[in-house]
């Protein structure tokens, strides 16, 4: 698919509000209401706008601790990555996994109500795992920045782009 200058910058408006209304959108990308509306269906039948959803204040609601956690597996075990991968899935507290290139397999990050949730989550979940290696994990201080799910969409949304 194609993607022009307007459709950049209708992807770079929904992304910082997901909210907004047809009309606003199509104000602010200099475009009818009815065009406006046909690019946007467009986009998501696409696979472009993968979804809608809102942005959920974790510490107000009771989730406190927030975690990086490196984890490695005992690679002798011949379905070591999808018995994980299974596993992981299954695990509330597990807000996004990654498979990674580096000193380990994976990076978790976790949320949790507090270190006793998180340490329960650690000892009684994550350490049971069949072919459990190692786990080092990183307290998440304050938060500087979050910008996940958020692309950097500016040059695009002045020069057009590419498929």
């Amino acid at each position: 698919m194609q993607l022009d200058a307007i459709d950049w910058r209708i992807l770079a408006a929904l992304q910082h509000n997901g909210r907004l209304s047809n009309q606003d959108l199509a104000d602010r990308v200099a475009l009818s209401p009815s065009a406006c509306l046909r690019r946007v269906r467009m986009l998501e039948e696409s696979g472009l706008i993968r979804g809608y959803r809102a942005e959920l204040d974790a510490a107000r609601l009771g989730f406190e601790l927030e975690a990086m956690v490196q984890v490695s597996l005992d690679r002798s075990r011949d379905d070591w990555h999808d018995t994980f991968l299974q596993q992981v899935q299954a695990f509330d507290e597990v807000a996004a996994a990654y498979i990674v290139a580096g000193p380990c397999n994976y990076m978790l990050h976790v949320r949790c109500a507090n270190l006793a949730a998180f340490s329960a989550f650690v000892v009684d979940k994550l350490n049971k795992l069949p072919g459990m290696r190692d786990i080092c994990s990183y307290i998440v201080m304050q938060t500087i920045k979050n910008q996940l799910g958020v692309l950097p969409l500016a040059d695009k949304t002045t020069r057009g782009g590419v498929s």
